[in-house]
């Protein structure tokens, strides 16, 4: 019963107003991307649909963060459309659900820490690319398909009742909220749009010109393909690859939901839940996916912070494909169009160009990198992973650079070498540098009350440098060593010829 309790949340106080209406709220929101994300991949809608509802449902129950929202992403099917031309659906389902054990690892060996060495301009960079992408995605609500199948731009009439319906909804999303927040202003933008549409029987673009999403519920299905050394090798790159990408944007919309609620979401079990809800899909005919950043802030923004809201809206779209399809393929997609585009400008961080001038000029070229990469390629996990190399690229160059020796030579003739910085591998060469063994006296002391021995490389130039000063016949003895820096020289010793208690020319000294 315990376990209960938490699952869902009920020992905290729940809004349950407000989780109803940020769940209808998001269902609204999540059907046409899941259904758009689809037909880019030449997939049956209900494949998108059936994505968003488990994805969801099991996330929502299961996951580590209240108030996320998983769904049918783009960011997840977009690596996998060349291995569903190649190979078909069926190799797409099973790749799907290997992600998920891949995932579901992840969460199990508690790697979804690591998230946190992500730095704010990375993050900076990943929400302002995405904030482009799903303005940019919006736009392309504004083509039509005619009958002989030719995609093209709304024109004249068509195309000036799209732009007001969509700035009506803009408006209201935006000055609903001074009147009251007791309602989502995104689900009053939504009712009154459709309202204006249906009562005045204006002729616009809906959900039916996207698609028809009437259909059962989900069925058990094991993928229909060899089950050979061959199939995995063809499903295991895609599969590494789908489940590093919805990680990502998983972990790290878990970490800006945190910073927006001042609250701390648990990475690795949000890695199982992920990692659960894509196994369900590959056996349940859904295309998978993650986290949706946008379904998040709508949500956020409508007032939940309990995981009720996510349950409601999976209910919702699995009763919208049952039962609901005729009706809400009435709604125009200009309200829908206007509520993401109002997401988009607030998922963009605005600070980050109010304070650009005061950041380093790596930081911005990392953020404006990632952004690029974003934006580009559509590659979140790729944008992600070059902003975080470019990062500890430019710390441990800048760390490197650090590394400074105060000399001083005492009254009994023995040379001091005061360190101060980290040693390791990218300051090796300067801390070499640093020291003089063919003129040096007889007996050299290296301090590290100020430094610490980071790394191989550090234990392999100081014994390199220990070398050096036996071959002139001279001592060299290392003071001050840390505790963790002693265990490392002695750990070393398999490697390196390391005797820190009895090696009279490479040993440690006490500290006075």
């Amino acid at each position: 019963m315990k376990n209960t309790v938490a699952l869902f949340d009920f020992s905290k106080k729940i809004n349950y107003k407000n989780e109803l209406l940020a769940g209808l709220t998001v269902a609204m929101t999540m059907i046409p991307e899941s259904l758009s994300f689809a037909i880019l991949a030449r997939l049956s809608p209900l494949t998108g649909l059936y994505a968003a509802f488990m994805m969801g449902l099991v996330t929502a129950i299961f996951g580590g963060r209240p108030g996320m929202v998983s769904g049918g992403a783009g960011a997840t099917i977009v690596v996998l459309i060349a291995l569903i031309k190649t190979h078909g659906v069926e190799y797409l389902f099973a790749t799907v659900a290997l992600a998920g054990v891949f995932q579901m690892l992840v969460g199990i060996f508690k790697l979804g820490k690591f998230v946190r060495l992500i730095p704010q301009p990375v993050m900076y960079g990943f929400l302002n690319g995405l904030a482009v992408i799903i303005f940019m995605a919006q736009i392309e609500q504004f083509k039509i398909t005619d009958a002989n199948g030719v995609v093209g731009w709304l024109q004249g009439t068509a195309l000036y009742i799209m732009l007001g319906l969509t700035a009506l909804t803009i408006a209201i999303v935006y000055f609903f909220p001074k009147i009251t927040k007791v309602i989502p202003a995104s689900l009053v933008a939504i009712v009154i749009i459709f309202g204006i549409v249906l009562g005045f029987g204006i002729p616009t673009k809906t959900v039916a010109d996207i698609a028809q999403i009437s259909g059962s519920l989900p069925a058990f299905h094991i993928p229909e393909l060899p089950f050979s050394l061959q199939t995995l090798q063809i499903i295991f790159p895609y599969a590494m690859i789908m489940a590093g990408v919805g990680l990502i944007e998983s972990l790290l919309t878990l970490s800006m939901v945190d910073e927006i609620t001042n609250s701390k979401g648990n990475t690795n079990k949000e890695s199982v839940a992920q990692g659960l809800a894509n196994i369900t899909n590959g056996f349940l005919g859904g295309m998978g996916g993650c986290a949706m950043v946008a379904q998040t802030l709508v949500n956020l923004d409508a007032g939940s912070r309990a995981r009720l809201s996510g349950i409601i809206a999976s209910i919702t779209i699995l009763i919208i494909i049952l039962v609901g399809a005729p009706f809400i393929e009435k709604i125009p997609m200009a309200a829908l169009v206007g509520v993401m585009m109002v997401v988009a400008i607030s998922t963009f961080q605005w600070v980050s160009i109010r304070i650009v001038n005061k950041m380093p000029k790596s930081d911005i070229f990392v953020g404006i990198t990632v952004a690029l990469i974003t934006i580009i390629l559509h590659n979140l996990a790729l944008a992600v992973l070059v902003g975080v190399v470019i990062s500890a690229l430019v710390f441990a160059w800048d760390n490197a650079k650090r590394i400074r020796a105060r000399k001083h030579t005492d009254e009994n003739g023995i040379k001091h070498y005061e360190i101060f910085g980290p040693l390791f591998f990218g300051s090796v060469t300067a801390f070499t540098d640093k020291f003089d063994p063919i003129n040096d006296p007889d007996e050299v002391v290296v301090d590290f009350k100020e430094s610490r021995i980071v790394d191989m490389s550090a234990i392999d130039a100081l014994d390199k440098l220990s070398k050096k000063y036996t071959q002139q016949n001279k001592k060299l003895h290392l003071r001050h060593l840390s505790e963790d820096c002693r265990k490392m020289l002695k750990n070393a010793e398999a490697v390196i010829e390391v005797n820190i208690q009895d090696d009279p020319t490479y040993k440690v000294m006490p500290e006075k």
